[in-house]
């Protein structure tokens, strides 16, 4: 799949009002801008992990504890986990998920203040993100997208 399918795929499945016109503006800035992978990944990862969201219950809802206190909402393996869990009827789904938990490490001790992964997003601090790693990251989003419930 080209690129342009990859980023095609992607917006015809991304939320209209919330996601689309910021697609449309990353895919208009890597085709003028190729070496801007490094700004733009962090905008997939987010999205990914909200297209992620979409397909669980803790999508388009506050979470609140007992107390009625705002609630967390999964981040990475664990929202990945949820995901898996509340889709296990969709096997061709659950197996994208799997593989999309290569992108999502949890840090070590060691790891502390030095890269995404203190938040658990992401798999390598950014100054290590290349154009191939970019484009690996959308065409997995590419593959997740239709089963986006956005």
């Amino acid at each position: 799949m080209s690129i342009d399918d990859v980023f095609n795929e992607i917006m015809d499945h991304a939320h209209f009002w919330n996601w689309l016109p910021d697609w449309g503006v990353v895919r208009d800035v890597y085709r003028a801008f190729p070496n801007s992978y490094s700004v733009l990944t962090p905008f997939a990862y987010t999205y990914l992990e909200e297209l992620i969201r979409s397909t669980t219950s803790e999508y388009g809802i506050m979470l609140l504890d007992n107390s009625g206190q705002p609630k967390r909402r999964k981040v990475g393996i664990a929202l990945i986990e949820l995901a898996i869990t509340e889709n296990s009827d969709n096997t061709e789904y659950t197996k994208l998920l799997e593989k999309t938990k290569d992108y999502f490490k949890s840090s070590e001790p060691e790891d502390l203040g030095s890269n995404r992964n203190n938040v658990v997003h992401g798999y390598m601090h950014p100054r290590f993100w290349d154009e191939d790693n970019f484009e690996s990251l959308l065409h997995d989003i590419a593959k997740l997208s239709r089963f986006s419930n956005f």
